[in-house]
């Protein structure tokens, strides 16, 4: 693939232009949606391999896109946002957003991020089948084809939520803190307070592999220190 693709959805059409601008630069093929329904339309006619999504937009916001896209589409999705309240970045990664970046950004960082998602969602995507596989009691972990199963089943993980599984499958027994797993998941340093970015995922993925994720079996907190996944 010569030329990734990524759709940008947002209100302001003067910030779509930038972004356009900014990522075109880097190489990137662009589209841009002013609404969540535009963006929703645009992913069914083409191939888009990350998602730069807004919050605030008519007709159909970015959180219920994100939603939608969900049950069908594991690719990046980033939450460009002006709100900056700890709890509405909650919400985005909770609903399946893979980072946030509040407004107003640098084009540094943005492309420096879309850039770190993009290649590493190219990079499972790519992957091919079979390899070496772990099994930690009921799970089981294809390295090569960067997939997940539990009791036999696949396992529907978003790239960001590999890369936590990935960590963890490699290391069964280890204590990772926040800021460790925010490092080498995000491969950058700890952004201010990753605690809850960390808590928001971890919480997803035992919503799909635990029995009963109230009281998790495998991905276990260590108060103080982390998060491990218990040996089996």
């Amino acid at each position: 693939m010569d030329q990734p693709c990524i759709l940008v959805a947002d209100d302001d059409a003067d910030i779509v232009n930038a972004v356009r601008l900014y990522l075109e630069k880097e190489g990137f093929a662009v589209f841009g949606a002013a609404n969540g329904l535009e963006a929703l339309d645009i992913l069914e006619k083409e191939t888009v391999h990350l998602i730069l999504m807004d919050v605030m937009m008519p007709r159909l916001d970015g959180f219920s896109a994100i939603m939608r896209i969900r049950q069908k589409r594991n690719l990046p999705i980033l939450v460009m946002s002006a709100k900056t309240e700890d709890s509405d970045k909650v919400l985005g990664l909770s609903i399946g957003a893979d980072d946030y970046i509040t407004k107003p950004f640098s084009a540094i960082e943005l492309v420096a991020r879309v850039k770190s998602h993009l290649r590493r969602y190219l990079e499972l995507g790519g992957a091919g089948a079979g390899g070496s596989v772990r099994r930690v009691g009921r799970l089981e972990y294809d390295f090569d084809a960067h997939s997940l199963l539990a009791d036999g089943a696949p396992v529907k993980l978003t790239p960001t939520e590999t890369r936590i599984m990935e960590l963890f499958m490699k290391n069964p027994g280890r204590i990772f803190s926040a800021e460790e797993i925010y490092a080498r998941v995000w491969n950058e340093a700890a952004a201010y307070a990753p605690e809850n970015t960390v808590m928001v995922h971890i919480r997803r993925i035992r919503e799909k592999i635990e029995l009963n994720p109230k009281e998790p079996e495998y991905l276990k907190v260590v108060w103080g220190l982390g998060y491990r996944l218990e040996k089996k």
